[in-house]
Order: C-alpha cells, then sequence, then structure tokens
C-alpha cells in the first residue's frame, strides 16, 4: 500500500506540489505570527533588561507598566538611595509617543531619559555615548543617521549614537536622551520623573510609590498589549486552518480521481482502514513538507514586518506536530470516498 501511495504522489506530483507551495505559505504565515506575538514580549524584556536594575520604583498609579506616564517628585530618588540595602539609584522618565522632527520628517519615538553614565544610560553599537544635554542615542529603526539635527518639541539635539534592538509598543524606536534635556522639552521644566531604578534592594520606599521587579515590570507592561498578542494568536489558529483546508481540498481531489482505483485495491482484498492510511499518508507527506517549505520560507519573510520579530524555537518545534494534525485531519474528508468503494466498479460494474 505505501508503494501504490507513493507512487500516486509522482504521478500526481503537479497537484501535490499546488498543495505543498499553498500550504507552506500560509504554515509560513503561521511561523512569523507566532515570532509577531513573541516580539512583544522580547521588545519589552530588552529593554527593561538593558537598564540593568535590581528594582523599579514606580508610582502606585503605574500599575507598574514602563511606558505609563505617572510622574511624582525627584526628591525621592535621594530618599531611595538613602534606603539600607541600596547601593545606587537613578532617575528615569519613560515618555511614549513622542515625535522627533528630522528635517521635513516626523518620527514617532518612546524617549528614554536618564542620567548620563547612570543606570539605564545606553551603550551605543556606533558613535559615543550619552555624555551632556543636547544629545540624543536612537535606536537604528528611526532611520536617523548619526551627526543628524534634530528637534523634539522646541529642544534641538543631535544624535551622538545608535543602538539596535530597543524598541516599545510595537516597533517604536527609542530615543535615550539626558534627564535635564526631557524634562526641559517635555515636562514643563518641572522636576519630576516617571521611576527611579536601583542596584540592591530598597528596605522602604516613599509614600504613593511602589517597587517592582524587572520581571514584574515586564509582565505589567505586557498587559496593556494583551488584547493584540490574543488576536494575533487566534489569526495563527485561522492559518493553520486554512493549511488543512488547502491540503483537505487535495486529497478530496485525489481521492475523487482514485475511486476506480480503492475500487480494484478492494477486490484484491484491501481494507477500508488499509485504504484511509493510504490517503492519511498522502496527507501527511503533503503537510510536512508544506512545513518544511514554510519553515525555510519564513526565514526569507522576517522582513515585511515592521514590528521585531522574535519566533521562539518551539514554534519551530511543535510545527511537525502541528503538521501531522493538519494532515490527518485532511485526509477525514476523503474517508468516505475511500472506504465506499465498491469492488464490482473494478469490472465496470
Amino acid at each position: 500500500m505505501i508503494v501504490i501511495t507513493l507512487a500516486d504522489l509522482r504521478y500526481r506530483y503537479r497537484q501535490f506540489l499546488i498543495a505543498v507551495l499553498g500550504g507552506g505559505v500560509v504554515l509560513a504565515m503561521a511561523i512569523l505570527l507566532s515570532g509577531l506575538a513573541n516580539g512583544f514580549r522580547t521588545e519589552i524584556n530588552a529593554t527593561v533588561g538593558a537598564v540593568g536594575a535590581d528594582r523599579w520604583v514606580m508610582s502606585e498609579k503605574s500599575n507598574g507598566r514602563v511606558a505609563s506616564v505617572a510622574t511624582f517628585d525627584q526628591a525621592a530618588v535621594q530618599q531611595i538611595a538613602g534606603e539600607p540595602g541600596v547601593r545606587a539609584a537613578d532617575p528615569v522618565v519613560m515618555l511614549p509617543q513622542e515625535v522627533l522632527r528630522v528635517g521635513g520628517r516626523q518620527v514617532t519615538v518612546n524617549v528614554l531619559a536618564v542620567r548620563p553614565g547612570g543606570l539605564g544610560s545606553p551603550r551605543p553599537g556606533s558613535g559615543s555615548a550619552l555624555t551632556g544635554g543636547g544629545q540624543l542615542v536612537l535606536d537604528r529603526r528611526a532611520h536617523v543617521p548619526l551627526g543628524s539635527a534634530v528637534t523634539l518639541g522646541t529642544t534641538a539635539l543631535h544624535v551622538v549614537g545608535t543602538v539596535s534592538g530597543r524598541t516599545l509598543t510595537a516597533g517604536i524606536p527609542l530615543a535615550y536622551m539626558t534627564l535635564a534635556d526631557a524634562q526641559a522639552a517635555l515636562l514643563g521644566g518641572q522636576p519630576v520623573v516617571t521611576a527611579v531604578v536601583t542596584t540592591g534592594v530598597p528596605t522602604a520606599v516613599p509614600a504613593g510609590l511602589a517597587m517592582f521587579t524587572p520581571g514584574q515590570v515586564e509582565a505589567h507592561s505586557l498587559t496593556t498589549l494583551a488584547s493584540g498578542v490574543s488576536s494575533i494568536n487566534k489569526s495563527r489558529t485561522m492559518m493553520w486552518v486554512v493549511a488543512a483546508i488547502i491540503i483537505a481540498a487535495l486529497v478530496y481531489v485525489s481521492a475523487l480521481q482514485r475511486v476506480r482505483d480503492f475500487a480494484v485495491l478492494k477486490a484484491l482484498g484491501s481494507s477500508s482502514a488499509a485504504l484511509f492510511g493510504s490517503l492519511c499518508l498522502q496527507a501527511v507527506l503533503v503537510t510536512l513538507l508544506a512545513a518544511a517549505f514554510g519553515t525555510v520560507l519564513s526565514f526569507f519573510l522576517t522582513g515585511v514586518f515592521n514590528q521585531p520579530l522574535s519566533v521562539p524555537t518551539s514554534a519551530y518545534a511543535t510545527l511537525p506536530l502541528v503538521a501531522l494534525v493538519v494532515g490527518v485531519a485532511a485526509s477525514l474528508v476523503a474517508l468516505r470516498r475511500a472506504t465506499s468503494a465498491d469492488p464490482v466498479a473494478a469490472f465496470g460494474g
């Protein structure tokens, strides 16, 4: 039966190839959607982790979300720095979706204001680090060259360095600047911050503030994107359904073309289970080939998305299993055609 199944695959290779290509494109999109959903988590983890803090002290109103603009008096920095167990404490201001003007172009950025040389101060991949006012370090996704003159509000800045992999809220690049510049340009000159980051663990924090671990900040920040992540995951499931429909249509057409073959095989003593196994094997082989093609294709399609993609290893590891399930489900569509074949039809009856 296996020999007959493989021979049929060779005989009808054109239509099976169409199924492999169609199913492969759909499965590639499913892989990329997994990367898209995981990308939200990865960018938050990378940005929060790069600060290098043991604890984040934030307003209770922020609920531990890094991009929540809940400011408090900068004087809290000195209070926290004086707490037992604290080795260093630095102020941070995070302001989401601000607009840089670069010549006649506008670039949306997330501003992360830090103390030069302190916690959170970026280490550029090219150019130099922040050393004083009027300077900006940008993520490469902003596509602003080193040395460019930019304007934030009414404040003129120069891009002195660039970093990679520092984005938030679906790929919006980070713009690092000094705390003083951010307060002057975006906070009306008020001496306020959105977080105090520490090495060491404070024994207490001022009233109205709450302390979070980096993991808690990452988890709470991700909750704001939960709806989007859920929608992407549902779309990925739909991709699997579409792949199953493509393979099922191919297997069904193949079963229609093989009705007389099934009748001959039944006349020779083949069981309905064996005939179904033949269809199932065809569907599984086609789906596995589609999965392999989809895996390769996904590597070439990552540039389609502006948001950072981070395809988890589990997506590749589970794809063969998904392919098996899709293949078996697709073959069920043609089950009746295989099992209802009348042996009399083999003799023209």
